[in-house]
């Protein structure tokens, strides 16, 4: 399988890429639709108007997310990864104020989001715990077109019949990921990435740069790769500079700029505790967490809600550990993006299908695979410090309080930042054996997640969802 490191880190906008990229994304392939020859039901007239119905973890925490606000910009034209985050306020309010959408190359459709967005919470779609329908009408009420679609977490969006096919085998994508065909190494397990590297003689990096370059013909690749972290830097940064209170009404403040004020008050004195590093790690995660629970610009590592931990970790690599230099950075994202994938490949980076695990335990694995690579390890190094990562997220809930991406993602990522550092010392301390293979923790996760109750997979309905402070 082959999933590409611009796949697993897009550029997109918060506070979710399952419940807003995706849904953005949704909404604007149905335009597409409309405009590109989709079947028209027979015998409708005119179309005329839109409705968008939202089910399961998309109704349950589709306001904390900005769900609503995702699938009116994107009826409006707009996707994720081009929307200047400072009109999205106004472009809801203008919809809300026209009930209507003026659109190239289609005639008005009405839509009025207080009537025509409907949170169902009764009926969960069958293919996926965020899923979507949206329906055209002709001028008469009838039918027009119609498509179910499911957000598969990472901003991936598929429709109901791309999803069966793939259930029985019969498409060429899995979630992303290409067909083998055509790339030099297609690993699909962690078990053959470590054969091949062995067999070729290559570090897992060179094996994914072989991939991409095979992908991207003709791309300079260093110089995206560069560009990629440019963005989750300059995230980083805005983070520490803004202050005051996270939308959505839970009254959280930031607290990024204030800490890290502290930290570079205190650089440089000799009575600093050890574990200071801790907060470093913490606050540039932290950062990049309040910039997207703000509704701001982010890159998915590998989803939105665990978008600081890479970030993180790199910036640690970067700032705080000798030798560091731009070639390590690129080398982290590679490999990094190799562990996502495989991950994502084999069981899930969605927080409603299998938990917090398959978020901020994917992301941890991913930063502790990177930053051991980036650091000199062997290829049985840096799938020991995966392994090691995400098998001390397993069984993590999803239970964002009021939906919204805050309480407790935003420590959260903080906390699997250190765990990923953590791991990938642990690593790098050992020969590269160790008892439990990554494949098997990846598959415990997927195991896990199936097993879980719904009330723990982002439906804000258990856990620190509904035990909040009595005030």
């Amino acid at each position: 399988m082959f999933l590409s490191v611009f796949d697993v880190f897009k550029i997109g906008l918060g506070p979710s890429s399952s419940h807003t990229m995706g849904p953005m994304n949704a909404a604007a392939r149905f335009l597409d639709d409309l405009r590109g020859g989709a079947e028209k039901i027979p015998g409708a007239d005119e179309l005329a108007a839109i409705k968008v119905w939202l089910h399961g973890s998309l109704a349950f925490t589709g306001k904390g997310h900005a769900t609503d606000r995702a699938v009116f910009l994107g009826l409006m034209g707009h996707r994720p990864d081009t929307l200047d985050p400072d009109l999205a306020e106004p472009e809801e309010a203008k919809l809300r104020a026209e009930k209507r959408l003026i659109l190239p190359g289609l005639p008005p459709i009405a839509f009025d989001p207080e009537r025509d967005l409907i949170f169902d919470y009764e009926r969960a779609l069958p293919g996926h715990a965020n899923g979507m329908e949206i329906v055209a009408y002709d001028q008469h009420g009838a039918p027009y077109h119609r498509q179910i679609y499911y957000s598969v977490g990472g901003g991936f969006v598929f429709t109901e019949a791309e999803l069966a096919a793939e259930a029985h085998g019969g498409a060429e994508e899995l979630h992303g990921a290409k067909a083998a065909q055509g790339y030099p190494f297609p690993f699909g397990s962690a078990e053959e990435m470590l054969q091949m590297g062995q067999a070729s003689g290559r570090r897992i990096c060179d094996m994914k740069r072989a991939n991409e370059r095979a992908h991207h013909p003709g791309q300079d690749l260093d110089a995206a790769l560069d560009e990629l972290w440019q963005v989750m830097n300059a995230v980083i940064e805005r983070g520490l500079r803004l202050d005051g209170v996270l939308p959505g009404g839970l009254s959280v403040r930031r607290r990024a700029r204030d800490i890290h004020n502290q930290l570079a008050a205190e650089a440089g004195r000799n009575l600093a505790q050890p574990h200071v590093i801790n907060d470093w790690l913490s606050v540039y995660a932290m950062a990049v967490n309040e910039e997207n629970a703000a509704g701001g610009r982010v890159v998915t590592a590998p989803t939105n809600g665990a978008a600081g931990v890479v970030p993180a970790v790199i910036r640690y690599y970067r700032d705080h550990c000798i030798g560091a230099n731009a070639a390590g950075i690129r080398e982290f994202l590679l490999v990094a993006a190799a562990i996502g994938g495989l991950i994502k490949h084999n069981a899930s980076i969605s927080g409603a299908e299998v938990g917090c695990q398959g978020e901020v335990g994917a992301a941890a694995s991913m930063a502790a695979a990177g930053l051991c690579a980036a650091l000199g390890g062997s290829n049985a190094q840096v799938e020991n410090a995966a392994e090691i990562a995400l098998e001390h997220h397993l069984g993590m809930t999803c239970d964002p309080v009021g939906g919204l991406v805050q309480v407790p993602c935003i420590e959260r990522n903080g906390l699997g930042a250190i765990k990923a550092v953590s791991a990938a010392s642990l690593a790098l301390r050992g020969d590269g054996e160790h008892f439990m293979p990554l494949d098997n923790c990846i598959e415990t996760m997927r195991q896990t997640g199936r097993d879980m109750s719904e009330k723990y997979k982002e439906t804000a309905l258990g856990g620190l969802a509904v035990n909040l402070p009595e005030c």
